[in-house]
């Protein structure tokens, strides 16, 4: 075997996902858009392509990429909208898979109820990652950010079981409603038990590893893979195992990890992200050709029938479900409510812009193509799957046409609809946290000084409380500023980007000389590391703004 084309292959892959990463930066277009038009266009050229793997996706990429996005959610915020969720996650990708499969078993030739609802169940998941991408950068509401979150970490889970019974009627075993739902509510219930399980057992390690970053993060990668290959061995579902021991774990993880090893972990699961979500649109672009091969033996009229109902419903269903879960219920309890106008305010319902944009947040992506590339090519009887290209082919079509078409819109229409959260009302509710943290600091100082400690002078103490007054101070002048501003957007302080340059001035300053210092051979390397770290994260305090030319 050899290993150059393997490397330069690589290579040329981090490359590419490196520039779009760029491009995406400057144009705030979506880099899981822009990739999979690349991986098109390579297919297309002369040479090897890299099929994709079912296997290796289910079981190699999905676990880390969902583990990480539960890292990132709010176990309280998706408890707080669980109705919601649910109805997305479950309810919703229930009633895709059934329409899309009652619309082949009607209108498509060849193909049957068990087929259609297969496919349904591959497409109805959506995959939130440009949606995510987009919605954090234009600065959506943190509770369209949550439900957007919660909604792309449980469907997954649904939508895999729901292939799983279709496959099996598909292929000869037959079907039964109350063993679909049995088997459903048992991969379910053993999913989410599986990954307390796993999250308790990280909780018990969390406290002897946290002195050790490099073990602590050594463990966060392998709980991901270690929750989906139990979930699998006891057949429940791994990716709920994997969702759910993610959710306790980042809950639990600010008392149990250490400021250095939560700086590490977060920067590990950050370059995981970017590099296997770069890898994995490359591959949906690269399996278009070989799909399109695969429909020779279906008459132009069938294809278009097949790809209208599977992406007719994809895209007109979820609004719909959204109009008549979000929007109907609130008109009625405004209209039938016997409180009066302060209890009907109470009630924090969905606007019709939210509505919209949740509507067009459904992006398909890298699950939808596991799921149906996990397809056997045969039935029990040794005839062929039904319409198992045509299925491949409608999978494909939606991944595209939902991850291109509405991820390069996404952040234009969020614009045009003007919905953005109030940065001024984040900002206050940080500040009155920053400052509750000082005062809780400053009692416990008064509480030291009461006890009697050798090591512990009245003067250090004294010295630690003259700076977090101080620190109170500027946290209270902020808040002063941010009550009294009546525009969205927090009040930018002219004395306050003064500050900031020049901190980042000082902190270049200081780099430079102990750069002339280890160059001039009066500092060490290792030294240099060290008193590098130490400004670094200095820097990293501030906040990411650049700095004056």
């Amino acid at each position: 075997m050899h290993v150059e084309p393997i490397l330069i292959f690589v290579l040329a892959a981090v490359a590419v996902v490196a520039v779009v990463r760029w491009v995406a930066g400057r144009t705030g277009l979506p880099a899981a858009a822009l990739l999979p038009l690349i991986g098109i266009g390579y297919a297309l050229l002369p040479g090897p392509n890299i099929p994709l793997d079912p296997d290796i996706v289910l079981a190699v990429v999905l676990p880390p990429l969902l583990y990480s996005a539960a890292l990132d959610s709010s176990m309280i915020a998706i408890r707080r909208n669980l109705r919601t969720v649910v109805s997305l996650s479950v309810v919703l990708v229930l009633l895709t898979a059934l329409l899309i499969g009652l619309g082949f078993a009607w209108f498509v030739t060849g193909a049957t109820l068990a087929a259609g609802i297969a496919v349904g169940a591959a497409v109805a998941p959506p995959d939130p990652v440009a949606a995510l991408a987009v919605g954090r950068k234009v600065g959506l509401p943190p509770r369209i950010i949550t439900l957007i979150q919660g909604e792309g970490l449980l469907n997954d889970a649904t939508a895999l079981t729901i292939l799983s019974v279709a496959v099996a009627a598909a292929t000869g075993d037959g079907f039964s409603a109350p063993a679909a739902v049995g088997q459903f509510l048992l991969a379910a219930a053993g999913g989410v038990a599986v990954g307390a399980l796993v999250a308790f057992a990280v909780r018990l390690l969390s406290r002897p590893l946290s002195g050790d970053p490099m073990l602590a993060n050594a463990v966060s990668l392998a709980i991901p893979f270690g929750a989906y290959l139990l979930g699998e061995v006891i057949h429940v579902s791994g990716v709920l195992a994997v969702v759910v021991a993610g959710l306790i774990v980042g809950h639990h993880t600010p008392r149990s990890a250490s400021g250095a090893g939560r700086l590490q972990t977060n920067a590990v699961w950050r370059l995981v992200d970017f590099l296997l979500e770069g890898f994995i649109f490359l591959l949906i672009g690269q399996q278009l050709p070989e799909v399109i091969r695969g429909l020779a033996g279906y008459d132009a009229a069938t294809v278009v029938v097949a790809v209208a109902i599977t992406v007719g419903v994809t895209l007109l269903l979820r609004p719909l479900w959204l109009v008549l879960t979000l929007l109907v219920p609130r008109a009625l309890h405004t209209r039938w409510s016997r409180g009066g106008a302060d209890a009907r305010a109470s009630v924090r319902w969905w606007t019709g812009r939210e509505v919209v944009v949740l509507s067009w947040a459904g992006t398909r992506g890298v699950i939808s193509l596991a799921a149906i590339f996990t397809l056997p090519l045969v039935t029990e009887t040794g005839d062929r799957f039904p319409a198992r290209d045509l299925l491949l082919f409608c999978t494909v079509v939606v991944v595209l046409v939902t991850l291109v078409g509405q991820g390069l819109t996404f952040a234009p229409m969020v614009r045009a609809l003007g919905l953005r959260a109030d940065d001024n009302d984040q900002a206050l509710l940080r500040n009155e946290a920053r400052a509750a943290s000082v005062k809780a600091a400053l009692t416990a100082l008064d509480e030291l000084e009461e006890q009697e400690h050798e090591d512990i002078s009245g003067q250090v103490i004294e010295t630690m409380r003259e700076q977090l007054r101080a620190r109170l101070s500027r946290y209270r002048d902020r808040l002063s500023l941010l009550r009294d501003n009546d525009s969205a957007g927090p009040p930018i302080s002219p004395e306050y980007e003064a500050a900031l340059h020049v901190r980042r001035v000082a902190i270049d300053a200081q780099r430079e000389e102990c750069l002339r210092w280890r160059d001039a051979g009066r500092l060490s390397d290792e030294g240099l590391r060290v008193l590098e770290r130490e400004l670094d994260l200095e820097e990293r305090l501030l906040p990411d703004r650049p700095a004056r030319r």
